[in-house]
């Protein structure tokens, strides 16, 4: 049987880029645009989505769920930001406020809580990139009920950065280690 290759960091640099240069725009360095649009359709969304196809067919439930799910949440953010806008629909479609987009953002972290539950057995890098990601969904949805597009939602985006440049960090150690078959970057495995 040949060995089939590790989507895993396919997977996370989608999620790491495409989450880091959004919460760039959510710190306040530039403004919502289509260059984070395409990065959430295209590498945030179907990179992830073809990443957590190859994960099923490698067996591996948590990566199937994992990528599929959080690139679907790429599309539907896009979709969410860009379906008011279509003037084909009538009625036109109602963007969502901030109560809605609160809701949205909470599901996301509540899901993320549950997913964070399944990386216990994994890497530390793994966890902390899902614990961070936990974080990031409360904090989004902290700014929308209250509000806040100062210093909360600057904090936010220093910790979506974060957050996204862990899972960066995950996918090029991934990479490098099985490239060179030894610990280039260190995972930090759970001691079982």
């Amino acid at each position: 049987m040949s060995k089939l290759a590790n989507p895993a960091p396919l997977g996370l640099f989608g999620f790491g880029m495409t989450t880091v240069l959004l919460n760039i725009h959510n710190a306040g360095i530039y403004p919502l645009g289509a260059m984070i649009l395409a990065m959430g359709l295209v590498y945030g969304g179907l990179a992830q989505v073809i990443a957590g196809a190859m994960e099923y067919k490698k067996g591996n439930t948590f990566g199937t769920v994992a990528f599929s799910s959080y690139g679907l949440f790429w599309w539907s953010l896009v979709i969410l930001l860009l379906l008011p806008n279509f003037t084909l629909l009538d009625p036109a479609v109602v963007a969502p406020d901030s109560t809605a987009m609160a809701a949205y953002f909470f599901m996301w972290g509540m899901f993320t809580l549950l997913m964070f539950c399944g990386t216990l057995n994994k890497n530390r890098a793994i966890q902390f990139v899902f614990g961070s990601l936990v974080v990031l969904f409360f904090l989004l949805t902290a700014v929308r009920l209250t509000g806040d597009t100062g210093l909360l939602l600057t904090v936010t985006g220093i910790e979506g950065i974060i957050c996204g440049s862990s899972a960066i960090y995950t996918g090029i150690a991934e990479v490098l280690n099985e490239n060179y078959d030894k610990t280039v970057l260190p995972l930090c495995p759970v001691n079982k």
